[in-house]
């Protein structure tokens, strides 16, 4: 039986490497460097020696003719301004911040506002149980928002959910850095897996036209924790930013 193969992935910059070492010659950040299954090679000339030709692609112009679906408010004024005037259909937003400053707040309270102005939205949560983001809901006085509800890392059975016809059009993933996917070798947080968690939903709401919010976490540098092709994946990255001591945040 033939040995797995492995591979040496910086968690910081996404770098890959043949051996370990201290410090990651891309970054030059010190013990990020972790070991990880590396993907079965494929056929040789690639991937596409094998399937035959592709399809031809059909053009069309910059002018279209079926108008723009609205954007979803959430009636939070400077949310939605911040968003360039609400959340756009199909678009994919990466929210980071330090631990504790508020993201699974403000976004419990977003989707609260939408599903209140009957925008159907999904709270997915990856790190706290359903009965931790009930107490949050009922502090805030949002308990009678009709947000469904979840709590799930799996990306498999998220998007499963959401492939339904009847599936909300705004979905909140907290956090990234939880979610997993079975056809990843890699255990949930590593470089290997938050790119391809994010790959799959960034997916699902371009071919659906959901919402999809996700939250990432910060590093004590300041950056999303993750590979910085993170950031590219994405349509639009949020800093949600401000001292635990003031009552004011900055998005």
């Amino acid at each position: 039986m033939a040995r797995p193969l492995k591979r040496f992935v910086c968690q910081s910059c996404g770098a890959v490497a043949n051996k370990w070492s201290g410090r990651c010659e891309s970054c030059g950040e010190w013990n990020t460097i972790t070991e990880e299954s590396a993907p079965a090679p494929g056929p040789a000339g690639g991937g596409l020696a094998r399937g035959g030709k592709g399809r031809l692609l059909e053009f069309a112009g910059l002018t279209g003719t079926t108008p723009q679906p609205p954007r979803y408010k959430s009636g939070i004024a400077e949310f939605d301004r911040v968003c360039g005037g609400g959340l756009v259909v199909g678009s994919a937003l990466l929210i980071g911040g330090d631990p504790g400053i508020g993201k699974s707040t403000l976004l419990l309270q977003v989707a609260a506002a939408l599903a209140r102005q009957h925008t159907s939205c999904a709270y997915i949560s990856g790190e706290e149980a359903l009965d931790q983001v009930r107490l949050r809901a009922e502090r805030l006085g949002l308990g009678d928002a009709p947000v469904q509800l979840t709590a799930a890392t799996s990306v498999r059975d998220i998007v499963a959910t959401l492939e339904r016809p009847d599936a909300p059009k705004v979905a909140v993933i907290d956090s990234i850095q939880t979610m997993w996917l079975d056809t990843v070798d890699s255990t949930p947080g590593t470089v290997t897996q938050v790119r391809a968690s994010s790959q799959a939903l960034v997916e699902l709401a371009k071919r659906r036209g959901i919402a999809v919010l996700l939250v990432g976490h910060v590093t004590k540098d300041g950056a999303i924790a993750g590979p910085r092709v993170l950031e590219h994946m994405v349509d639009t990255v949020l800093y949600f930013e401000g001292e635990r001591g003031h009552q004011f945040r900055i998005l």
